[in-house]
């Protein structure tokens, strides 16, 4: 083991921005420097929504270019790539794109999963990948593009943070963890699905061979080293590359019996396993076994998340609403949001609470107006300010994420003593404590950049910078990063009565959800 500070960069692409993070890692150091930053923003065209991925490619190559000026001539020691999931580039066969990836907010899967449904039953789909049924799953987004011009043309299919690699290397491979997602993979053997496959006619040749997190993955093509300024060699290595996956590396706890929160723009509540849950009831309660790091299970159960209260800003924002006070004067900004919480926090607990896995709540615009709306049909009172809004937003959620972990704990025999929130939404302090209050556990709330720290810790130890397995990585991000813990208080029944209210709702509904995409914007 190398006792020199190593420099890995981590591309981390999100639903509304990417950035670029330098990691430096030695035995006793792991340190994070973000290099750059850039937008996503997804665009329609003749009705279809895309992702512009040539222009985040862009911002690929300038954050790598930041991150060679940042290590003064250091050099980098390899380059990680993690994304949010199921969507896909299609290429030709000299390797050109023939098309801007399709969404995965995009309608156009309405009908895929009956014509799904017509070949292979729910159950049977379930009990072969163990991937919970969400509209947007690859499988579903392959089955509406059967018969386009574009798939037929295909020589091959790379999800998106495959699609990058390539580019940066030209080597094509699909990594394992976000593959998973696809609804294609058996969690069992952890290789395709070709039942499956076949009975739904989709060519699974279009996959380039699969890749293992701590896999290389190619090096730098000269003229990326030439736009970059880096030198050469400098490999890229396959990472935990479903974004969650690596966020699930970057939880720092220090025994087994733990439950995490990946929050962000979705909430993604879950244990880590040695084997898939594969019972029709863990079927009926909406869980998901997507493939994790080092031959773990990410056992899961997708929720709408911080979402929600960004739309909701969004809203005010729009309608020149002040945040805090919900009077017509100065539009809300990310300096109101510390005086919303502060005033959510004084509003009314559980005076009214929403189902977070409403697909209501999946598309964009007039958030405000559709959280009133369910708590008009649930016969509860309806909010009256932006802080209340909020209030019933941060409630939800964490009643969302107690029922997703008693459930997870029902389902896998699993215990759990801790919970672990990571990601953006360790910025909100009001959620952190109101998840604790509602699970009755300990919460353990940091790091927030646990996304990017998976994906460093992967490469480093590939690269021979540090050694052992999970709970030694772990071990690693709980000495050196800033943690924050948060003891459940109040009336743990009045978290019963608010989920009766709901019903079982937040348990057979459809859920939704991808990725610790972003930081929220609360």
């Amino acid at each position: 083991m190398s006792t020199k500070v190593h420099r890995f960069a981590a591309v981390d692409l999100g639903a509304s921005s990417g950035r670029v993070i330098v990691g430096e890692v030695a035995p006793e150091r792991l340190a994070l420097h973000e290099a750059h930053r850039f937008p996503n923003q997804a665009t329609r065209v003749l009705g279809t929504l895309h992702w512009n991925v040539l222009s985040l490619y862009q911002g690929v190559l300038e954050g790598l270019k930041a991150a060679a000026a940042h290590t003064a001539g250091n050099g980098l020691t390899s380059i990680g790539i993690d994304t949010w999931a199921v969507d896909y580039g299609l290429l030709a066969a000299d390797g050109t794109l023939l098309a801007n990836p399709v969404h995965y907010r995009d309608t156009r899967t309405t009908g895929a999963a009956e014509k799904v449904a017509k070949a292979l039953s729910p159950q049977a789909l379930y009990a072969a990948t163990g991937i919970q049924h969400l509209p947007f799953n690859t499988i579903f987004q392959l089955i509406s593009a059967q018969g386009t011009p574009a798939l037929t043309a295909a020589h091959r299919l790379l999800l998106i943070p495959d699609l990058i690699s390539y580019w940066l290397t030209g080597e094509p491979g699909t990594e394992l963890t976000n593959a998973s997602t696809t609804q294609l993979i058996d969690p069992r053997t952890r290789d395709w699905a070709t039942p499956v496959a076949q009975a739904l006619g989709i060519d699974l040749t279009l996959f380039p061979p699969l890749r293992h997190p701590g896999d290389p993955a190619g090096t730098l093509r000269h003229e990326v080293l030439a736009e970059t300024g880096l030198t050469t060699p400098v490999p890229v290595t396959a990472v935990g590359s479903h974004d969650t996956a690596s966020a699930v590396v970057g939880v720092p706890a220090t025994t087994p019996d733990f439950a995490y929160i990946a929050t962000g723009t979705w909430s993604l509540a879950g244990l880590e396993l040695e084997a898939p849950v594969l019972t029709e009831a863990s079927r009926a309660a909406n869980f998901t076994n997507e493939l994790g790091v080092d031959g773990t299970v990410r056992y899961l159960r997708n929720i709408m998340g911080l979402w929600m209260l960004q739309e909701c800003v969004r809203a005010w924002e729009a309608q020149g609403t002040t945040a805090t006070r919900g009077t017509r004067a100065t539009t809300a900004t990310h300096t109101d949001l510390t005086a919303l919480l502060q005033e959510a926090a004084q509003a009314t607990p559980l005076r009214s609470v929403v189902d977070a896995g409403d697909p209501a709540f999946i598309a964009p615009h007039h958030m405000p107006d559709r959280i009133a709306d369910a708590c008009r049909r649930t016969g509860q009172p309806v909010p009256r300010t932006p802080a209340e809004t909020t209030r019933c937003v941060l409630d939800s959620l964490a009643l969302a994420h107690r029922r997703a972990i008693d459930d997870a704990t029902r389902l896998s025999g699993r215990p759990v003593r801790t919970v672990h929130i990571v990601g953006g939404g360790v910025h909100n302090a009001l959620l952190c404590q109101l998840t604790a209050d509602a699970c009755g556990l300990p919460v353990i709330a940091g790091p927030a950049e646990a996304a990017a720290l998976g994906n460093v810790l992967v490469q480093a130890r590939a690269a021979g910078a540090i050694t052992g397995g999970l709970p030694e990585l772990r071990s690693l991000l709980h000495s050196t990063q800033p943690l924050r813990q948060y003891e459940p208080t109040g009336d743990h029944s009045a978290w019963d009565r608010a989920a009766a209210r709901l019903g079982d709702a937040q348990v057979t509904r459809a859920t939704t959800g991808l990725g610790d995409e972003e930081e929220p914007c609360a």
